[in-house]
């Protein structure tokens, strides 16, 4: 089986299943969460702790999970193999609730598993501003999930940054303190010492975050995440 992208829900593997309908839960009040990892030509960098943080998104909206994340792992290897190897593909792993009126039914919770070709873009810089809008405290929303309700708010950054002639923004926390940018977690190197804004709830500690704290202190790098207003 050779197709440029794969679908793998209730037990099987397909070309682009249909997953849901009007009258389900997940796509009337957003009870659904992603995550999202690369294969870059056969290699999988961090890929078990995206298939965790789906699952840990997965039970913060109220659903119940009934794969761990070997089962998902095992899900995505065996999707890599069917699909052309030698190049980058981008891995969509995904909980939704189809049950439920205001609260999702935990017992209708359902996985689907996304692959499909996307070669990784060339580096050729960006341009950003200071958006007006703001990262949510997690007192207002599930922060500590990837919730697919929380993505709308990260859509209006890039729309205004767009209108303003900019490619993304730099989007501040409820208290102005500096974030991340509309969709990564954000570095500053200056006098040899690597910064990063200190997690606070606002925002995702960041898996690829994560990976570059540990390179930069594997290489001597000083690091130092700190509230950026400070």
């Amino acid at each position: 089986m050779s197709k440029p992208e794969i679908v793998w829900f209730n037990g099987k593997w397909s070309t682009g299943e249909h997953l849901i309908g009007p009258t389900d839960h997940s796509f009337r009040v957003g009870s659904s969460v992603f995550d999202g990892a690369r294969a870059i030509r056969g290699h999988l960098p961090d890929l078990r702790p995206h298939c965790e943080r789906v699952i840990r998104s997965a039970v913060s909206l109220g659903m119940a999970p009934k794969l761990d994340a070997q089962d998902i792992e095992q899900l995505v290897h065996q999707g890599l193999s069917l699909l052309p190897q030698g190049t980058d593909h981008y891995i969509k792993m995904l909980f939704f609730c189809p049950g439920g009126f205001l609260l999702p039914d935990a017992d209708t919770t359902s996985f689907a598993l996304h692959i499909f070709d996307a070669p990784l873009p060339e580096d050729l810089g960006f341009s950003a501003t200071f958006s007006n809008f703001r990262r949510p405290a997690a007192s207002m929303v599930p922060t500590e999930a990837k919730a697919s309700c929380l993505y709308p708010n990260t859509q209006r950054v890039i729309r205004d940054a767009n209108a303003r002639g900019f490619n993304t923004a730099v989007v501040l926390d409820p208290d102005g303190n500096v974030a991340k940018s509309a969709t990564a977690n954000l570095w500053i190197v200056k006098d040899g010492v690597a910064f990063t804004p200190e997690t606070n709830g606002t925002f995702f500690n960041g898996i690829a975050r994560q990976r570059i704290f540990e390179l930069l202190v594997q290489t001597d790098v000083a690091v130092q995440a700190r509230a950026p207003a400070s």
